[in-house]
């Protein structure tokens, strides 16, 4: 390529006018953009090629996770990468924290990757378990920030390099209803819940100790037309039922012993049998809360299948990867929204995607995350000393 723009510029500069001279510059320089472009995708895929071949020789990778990502179930990624052998331990996110820094207290190093929600993620990275996983990805259109939503990868850490975001959906504040003795459509603001007729009929989840409700204790506390003010008259002007038993709040919405309850979960398996059970599922005037639930990932730092963890990680991120879990979830009746905008969402409910337009608060940002204050209102508002 060298000798041959030295043998057209020599010949134009002696031969030609100066007007032909700068054409053929011209054709010199566009003729060797291609190239140029060239050498970047090479330079990853030689990369790439060179991470995908130590992952199959280390032959392994292992996998804690909370919720269901029945992605690793399905051994969906194992057809992707027969001779990377996946082994996944499951439970919840305190229950998997617990475990991996006793862990590490005993010197062991046994997961490579970590998939759960925000509480746990954020404890483990303050202990400083996790490697930046931004310098894991690889795959151009991983990194690529027009895949997407609002064009960038969202992190949860202030770094923004170590826990990557990969979905969220909206998240209307775990409420639920009997849909035999409550019309959801007359509620058009999250105030209507709490009208006088509704006193004495409502359930609410204690959550002086925590609990999986504090998520969305979090939404109405930060919201700003809701606040304080809202929880203190939901746990002590209402005359609510407490409960911290799941299964029991889900009986007395099932049988009609109280209509409404508030931070109660999974109440679509309820649903799913016949019994009129249903989920609150609409956009009030005070706008809707918005969750990644178990949508994190992260790369554990001394992790014993380095390799392996960057080709799951970059495939998981993938569109390939977030289409399937995506769908996966879907079919589990567990709708959720990926943040890649290039895969199909017109078969996820309105209900359960984002929409433009609509005035969202995201829970996990770092300005609403501590849910401290809400639970100190709700510990003020009933007592220490109440009981169940």
């Amino acid at each position: 390529m060298a000798r041959r723009t030295s043998v057209i510029l020599m010949s134009a500069a002696k031969n030609l006018s100066l007007s032909f001279f700068i054409a053929a510059l011209l054709f010199i320089l566009v003729d060797s953009l291609p190239v140029l472009a060239a050498e970047p995708k090479s330079d990853w895929k030689a990369e790439w090629d060179k991470t995908v071949q130590a992952a199959k020789k280390e032959g392994q990778l292992t996998v804690y996770f909370w919720g269901s990502p029945l992605i690793l179930e399905a051994g969906i990624f194992q057809k992707a990468y027969p001779e990377i052998k996946i082994t996944t331990i499951q439970g919840m996110g305190t229950q998997l924290m617990q475990r991996i820094l006793a862990e590490r207290r005993g010197e062991k190093f046994i997961p490579d990757i970590y998939i759960a929600g925000i509480a746990s993620m954020q404890v483990l990275h303050k202990a400083k378990v996790f490697d930046p996983i931004k310098s894991a990805l690889a795959l151009p259109e991983v990194v690529d920030p027009s895949k997407w939503w609002r064009g960038g990868q969202l992190y949860a850490d202030t770094e923004r390099s170590h826990l990557f975001t990969f979905a969220k959906s909206p998240d209307y504040g775990s409420i639920a209803y009997n849909s035999n003795l409550v019309n959801a459509k007359e509620f058009r603001s999250y105030w209507d819940l709490l009208q006088a007729k509704w006193r004495g009929k409502i359930a609410v989840q204690d959550l002086r100790g925590g609990g999986p409700g504090s998520t969305q204790a979090r939404f109405f506390y930060y919201n700003p037309d809701m606040g304080a003010k809202y929880l203190r008259k939901l746990y002590g002007e209402m005359d609510a039922t407490l409960f911290r038993d799941n299964h029991l709040a889900l009986d007395w919405l099932a049988s009609g012993k109280l209509p409404i309850a508030f931070f109660v979960q999974s109440p679509e398996e309820l649903q799913e049998k016949g019994l009129p059970v249903e989920p609150f599922k609409a956009a009030m005037k005070e706008g809707v809360g918005l969750s990644s639930r178990v949508g994190f990932i992260a790369l554990m730092n001394r992790a014993p299948h380095l390799n392996a963890a960057k080709v799951f990680i970059n495939w998981f991120l993938s569109r390939e990867g977030q289409e399937s879990f995506q769908k996966v979830q879907f079919h589990a009746r567990n709708p959720v929204d990926s943040l890649r905008i290039d895969i199909a969402k017109d078969y996820i409910p309105i209900a359960d995607r984002r929409v433009e337009g609509v005035r969202y608060l995201d829970v996990d940002d770092q300005d609403f995350l501590d849910p401290a204050p809400a639970l100190q209102v709700i510990k003020d508002t009933l007592g220490e000393g109440r009981k169940n």
